[in-house]
């Protein structure tokens, strides 16, 4: 109980790294189920719920990263946190297309809020250097709250379906709240108000010092690039991988209930190959070397891209199980590297929260263009093609890889 109750910003970060990943999974174990079968959305539809929340990000990421860089990292962490669980609340309590948009809109904006900003702040409590090891411990944890969250949530799912919604999104309101009590910010420094008039001329202030390091620097050019191609075939996968799984696994005329049951225990499968494989990766030095991490993230995106196309192509439920797995387990190894990467790049610690920003807009940029395209494809044609069209989306991020890795040795 102490240690839950420490303001020290590193138990602090381990902490919220672990209650919102416990928040979140609770919700999304039943999330997708809910869309599909009680809310009765098309695939089409799906997608462009997922472009909601992707434009919403991107209209609110830059402008909240500014917040957090201005006025405060914690200020911002706490709104972004009770605007998700506001947003949640809505979806849970009212099962509407209209509805589910608006929550998307109130969470996605939300999100926005702590994107950047949780990172942003640690790394300026307890320095760079420890911040890349509460990184890796972060994701770890967080995976830890994955694992006890999904039994809970197919439990209470059981009963009601959008029950674990509901109280996921009063369980976000109360970790806002707890972060208003024990999260203390005591090394922030705003930049320098005697040189900024407005907002919009500290945006265009620290935006000019994004665009200025970005054209100086070939390495933040990629991984700016690598955002976007990772949007692009992102969104399509996330919204529609169930109705495929569901469509050719032929499990659909489960009960409600049971297929709760079954979509939990895959999640929870995910999760606890996730925890052994972030367990690995904090044990060893990949995370040190930046050359060790274009190595990983290119074997990392190699997998994804062939275990989409298996996962398409699939007409047993193993194979559909088994590429899954590959994917969702790479995709959680790979997001604690890629934010070490940025976050050892960045020349200017005024404007971290910034660079993460651009980044999460860049990535959202990605979907909102690529959604759609995924989403006609699969109306027009089928899902199995839309995903196959979602790793073809992806496979620019091999080339940019290998110009990484190439120019790393010169």
């Amino acid at each position: 109980m102490n240690r839950l109750l420490t303001k020290d910003p590193y138990r602090v970060y381990i902490y919220t790294c672990f209650s919102s990943q416990l928040f979140f999974t609770f919700i999304f174990t039943v999330n997708l189920l809910y869309h599909v079968k009680i809310v009765g959305l098309s695939p089409l539809q799906l997608v462009f719920v997922g472009t909601v929340l992707e434009l919403s990000v991107f209209l609110f990421e830059i402008p909240t990263g500014l917040v957090s860089d201005l006025k405060s990292r914690k200020l911002s962490i706490i709104i972004g946190y009770f605007l998700i669980g506001f947003g949640f609340l809505i979806e849970g309590l009212f099962p509407y297309f209209i509805t589910v948009l608006l929550a998307q809109v109130a969470w996605g904006i939300g999100y926005t809020f702590t994107s950047g900003s949780r990172q942003a702040w640690i790394a300026d409590e307890i320095g760079e250097e420890r911040a890349s090891l509460a990184f890796i411990r972060g994701a770890k944890a967080g995976n830890l709250g994955q694992v006890i969250a999904i039994p809970l949530s197919i439990l209470t799912g059981y009963f009601m379906i959008n029950l674990p919604i509901i109280i996921g999104g009063l369980c976000m309101v109360g970790l806002a709240v707890y972060l208003i009590i024990f999260m203390k910010e005591e090394n922030f420094k705003p930049l320098d108000k005697d040189e900024i008039t407005s907002t919009w001329g500290s945006m265009k202030g620290n935006m000019g010092k994004v665009i200025s390091h970005s054209k100086a620097s070939f390495i933040i050019r990629m991984v700016f690039l690598i955002a976007l191609f990772v949007g692009f075939y992102s969104e399509g996968f996330d919204r529609l991988w169930m109705s495929h799984f569901l469509e050719v696994s032929n499990i659909s005329n489960l009960a409600d209930e049971q297929l709760v049951v079954v979509m939990g225990g895959l999640q929870f499968i995910v999760v606890l190959v996730s925890f052994v494989a972030l367990h690995w990766m904090n044990r060893s030095a990949i995370h040190g070397n930046l050359r060790h991490i274009y190595v990983f993230l290119f074997v990392g995106s190699v997998l994804i891209i062939i275990s989409l196309i298996g996962f398409a192509l699939s007409s047993y439920v193993v194979g559909l199980l088994t590429f899954y797995i590959i994917i969702q387990v790479t995709r959680q190894v790979m997001y604690p590297l890629e934010d070490i990467w940025l976050n050892k790049i960045i020349p200017d610690s005024s404007t971290r929260a910034t660079f993460f920003s651009v980044k999460g807009q860049v990535d959202a940029i990605g979907q909102i263009g690529g959604g759609p395209v995924i989403g006609v494809v699969a109306s027009g044609f089928t899902i199995k093609i839309a995903i196959i069209v979602s790793a073809v989306l992806l496979a620019p991020v091999l080339f940019l890889y290998k110009m990484i890795l190439k120019q790393s040795k010169e």
